[in-house]
């Protein structure tokens, strides 16, 4: 029932931006807190950034504060990742997750290449 679909993702240059959008349904998503993730290639996933159900509260790992934003738009059902001085170290592909009773629910991920 709980569906997370990505997409935005791509072939990016170094210094470059993208924005990610997550279309979330299945559940009621105003409710709930939403975040990315993001799984590089032989590393953990990593929690890349999340969002308080209203949108009122955000939180970043000090490598992504200052270059990602999340944001969210409850009317449409959507959280969106905007990236910004992208660097060749942020490839990963990119997981939107919900933590709806106890259970992490992830989407298929959008591949993000950051690349010259």
């Amino acid at each position: 029932q709980v569906q997370l679909v990505e997409s935005g993702g791509g072939l990016v240059q170094p210094g470059g931006s993208l924005r990610l959008s997550c279309a979330a349904s299945g559940f009621t998503f105003s409710i709930y807190a939403m975040s990315w993730y993001r799984q590089a290639p032989g590393k953990e996933r990593e929690l890349v950034a999340s969002i308080s159900s209203t949108g009122g509260s955000t939180n970043y790992p000090d490598s992504m504060k200052g270059r990602f934003t999340i944001s969210r738009d409850n009317a449409k059902n959507t959280v969106s990742l905007q990236m910004n001085s992208l660097k060749p170290e942020d490839t990963a592909v990119y997981y939107c997750k919900v933590k709806r009773n106890g259970i992490d629910y992830w989407g298929k991920g959008t591949l993000v290449t950051v690349s010259s």
